[in-house]
């Protein structure tokens, strides 16, 4: 958590000590003066989004003390960054021409409504992270970099989502990582657990997109799903299951209304006790029993620095940014 810590000047102590009169000694003062921000997406009994919700439906409690919310909008219109991982691990070969197709879809429909500001930026990862493009609305940049894409080496997940977040922390507006992937890490240097804080302390929303090459249980990667449903669930996202075709584009589809639909609830901390492992736990309810809040699980309060680090094994590719083609004038 940021704070100011107000102090008695140092002169005023040696004035009292000299035997001058002196007001009484101002007391320390702890003053929270972080804003906390919450996406939120709710779903009722039927798993079907509910958009329609005001302020004083929702309760936020921050280590079980509730909290006054001092900001609230209802289909948030904040600029989306978006960064999209995609895993080009050996494994992933048959299957990537139809993935990055899919993800080119998902882009250019993510730029054709919502804000004007929303960005992307596009990253690959296999034994290594490699960034193909900056935050950008060019679609034509992002479609020519998926068209290079070619699978090899092993899976460095959580490298990648370590890095992305790095660079997703001071940006403004909501930060989502969206995940294509096919199973779980096995060359990062980061660990699950390093990765998971990155991705909070970048206040990122994760919708892992697990593509089933194998849907019997003899071959998946159980251990790997559970990690990506355990991101999902930390950071208020939602992790998807498609087969390649139809399906894939379906679970874009559904990202799209999921951000389209998010409340943004923010607050300032008040009354809370100090947390040992400096990380608060959020709930977030919506005031109904059939109503069901997707939102991250908590924040890190005080830290030495603002922002992830990202020193690491990054590959930056030199983008060309395409100008848009100028209509024709008939």
């Amino acid at each position: 958590m940021i704070a100011r810590r107000l102090r008695l000047p140092v002169s005023l102590a040696l004035a009292a000590a000299a035997g001058f009169p002196v007001r009484a000694q101002v007391p320390d003062i702890r003053v929270d003066v972080r804003l906390v921000r919450i996406l939120a997406t709710v779903k009722n009994a039927a798993g079907q989004l509910v958009g329609s919700l005001e302020k004083d439906d929702f309760r936020v409690y921050d280590n079980g003390v509730p909290q006054q919310i001092a900001v609230f909008e209802r289909h948030t219109e904040q600029p989306l960054s978006v960064s999209v991982l995609i895993d080009t691990s050996g494994s992933t070969a048959k299957e990537l021409r139809y993935e990055t197709e899919s993800v080119s879809r998902f882009l250019k429909a993510l730029f054709a409504e919502g804000n004007p500001a929303d960005t992307a930026a596009l990253y690959s990862f296999n034994y290594q992270v490699v960034k193909h493009n900056h935050f950008t609305r060019n679609h034509t940049s992002l479609e020519r970099s998926l068209k290079t894409l070619k699978s090899e080496g092993g899976t460095s997940l959580y490298d990648a989502l370590y890095l992305a977040a790095g660079e997703l922390g001071d940006r403004d507006g909501r930060h989502v990582i969206v995940v294509v992937t096919d199973g779980g890490d096995t060359t990062s240097a980061k660990d699950f657990h390093g990765a998971l804080e990155a991705v909070q302390l970048a206040d990122a929303v994760i919708y892992p997109v697990l593509v089933m090459p194998i849907i019997n249980d003899a071959g998946r990667n159980i251990g790997g799903e559970n990690a990506l449903a355990t991101f999902a669930a930390r950071t208020g996202g939602r992790v998807f299951l498609p087969q390649v075709g139809p399906e894939l584009d379906k679970a874009f589809a559904e990202i799209i209304k999921e951000l389209r639909t998010q409340y943004l609830l923010a607050y300032y901390p008040k009354n809370v006790p100090p947390s040992k492992d400096r990380f608060h736990r959020l709930r977030v309810e919506a005031g109904r029993s059939d109503l069901r809040v997707l939102a991250r699980s908590g924040y890190y309060g005080e830290t030495d620095s603002d922002s992830v680090s990202t020193n690491g094994r990054v590959l930056v590719v030199p983008e060309v940014e395409t100008k848009p083609e100028r209509r024709r004038e008939k």
